[in-house]
């Protein structure tokens, strides 16, 4: 009988698919001006996301797959919704430049390690963790201003704090990528000679 986390489709594996297939509609909203159903489906997605994780760790559900589709998840909400809000003028463009920027830094780095046959592990760091809960908190109050109005003086220091994490973070990746290199590719040249 197989154990529940050698299951591909589970219940944390549906949650995060339905954030993904969320994702347009959230858009959607955002590009007709319908913030308040915009609100309502980034508020589920975020709750998802949390959910996702809960159950795998609580009820042994834990997957390759979700482990890489989770991320994926997280990261097209994420761009989608600072893109959106960035050509709708509600952020700062630089903001969402920011925020997209480290994680093409990310991705590139993760292709150039692949590309030279570098093993390593996928795993946040808590800088990491912290700027995505950053992201996700200016994402849902810029949002919520819309409904109250009373979180509006709080938006422009946060963006600065996002800022400031998003950079932090994505310069602690660039450090991790530089070092794993620096271990790893003198020992692949050793195995060639």
């Amino acid at each position: 009988m197989p154990h529940a986390s050698d299951k591909i489709i589970n219940l944390p594996n549906l949650l995060t698919l339905l954030r993904i297939l969320v994702t347009p509609l959230f858009v959607i909203f955002m590009i007709k001006g319908h913030y308040r159903p915009a609100l309502l489906v980034f508020f589920l997605a975020g709750i998802s996301d949390g959910l996702d994780g809960f159950f795998a760790r609580s009820f042994n559900q834990k997957t390759t797959l979700g482990a890489h589709l989770d991320p994926i998840a997280d990261k097209l909400l994420l761009i989608s919704t600072f893109v959106t809000l960035a050509v709708r003028q509600i952020i700062p463009s630089w903001l969402a430049v920011v925020v997209i920027s480290r994680d093409i830094l990310i991705f590139t780095g993760i292709a150039i390690l692949r590309f030279f046959n570098v093993a390593f592990t996928i795993k946040p760091s808590t800088i990491s963790k912290c700027t995505t809960v950053a992201q996700l908190a200016t994402a849902f109050l810029v949002l919520l201003a819309f409904e109250a109005t009373i979180v509006q003086p709080v938006l422009t220091p946060l963006f600065w704090l996002t800022t400031v994490l998003t950079t932090a973070s994505g310069l602690h990746y660039v450090y991790l990528g530089i070092t794993i290199l620096n271990r790893e590719l003198p020992k692949s040249a050793n195995i060639k000679d």
